[in-house]
């Protein structure tokens, strides 16, 4: 078993119940401008997930507004969807034994101050808009982001 540098593997998040699965990351705008795609993937691969599909992509506002359109009602919406429509992005199909809690427990809190030590968003977000990084927060939500970026031909088994 692989291991990250914070110790985050599918065992010991979840290690009496396991269940292969896939969940979308996205790496944001602020980390592929900072150059941190291949250092925030190390991290995805050392944590045991496995990339099965993967693009660089830049969103249009209304590609960001349809995505996040979950937010629509929230204040940070519009702030929200400017920055991910600012840059590039880089988003990936992982899978792995519990991904979904395996990855959302190496991205850390949506806050940075507040996520715990070696993870991707201690170590490179900024704020809580601009946190490096996005991970699907449940089956139904994986399975809805995951097709609203990729095809069945872009995602091998």
């Amino acid at each position: 078993m692989f291991r990250s540098t914070a110790g985050i593997t599918a065992q010991n998040i979840c290690p009496e119940v396991t269940m292969t699965e896939r969940t979308l990351a996205i790496i944001k705008p602020d980390a592929v401008k900072r150059g941190l795609v291949g250092t925030i993937l190390k991290m995805i691969e050392e944590s045991g997930l496995t990339v099965r599909g993967m693009k660089m992509i830049h969103m249009t506002r209304a590609q960001a507004e349809g995505f996040y359109a979950v937010h629509k009602e929230r204040p940070f919406f519009a702030g929200l969807t400017e920055f991910m429509s600012s840059g590039p992005a880089v988003v990936a199909v992982l899978e792995g034994e519990n991904a979904i809690a395996v990855y959302r427990e190496l991205m850390g809190n949506t806050a940075p101050a507040k996520a715990a030590p070696d993870t991707i968003r201690k170590l490179y977000g900024l704020d809580v808009e601009k946190n490096s990084c996005h991970g699907s927060d449940a089956p139904l939500t994986a399975a809805t982001e995951i097709a609203y970026f990729f095809n069945n031909l872009e995602i091998s088994s």
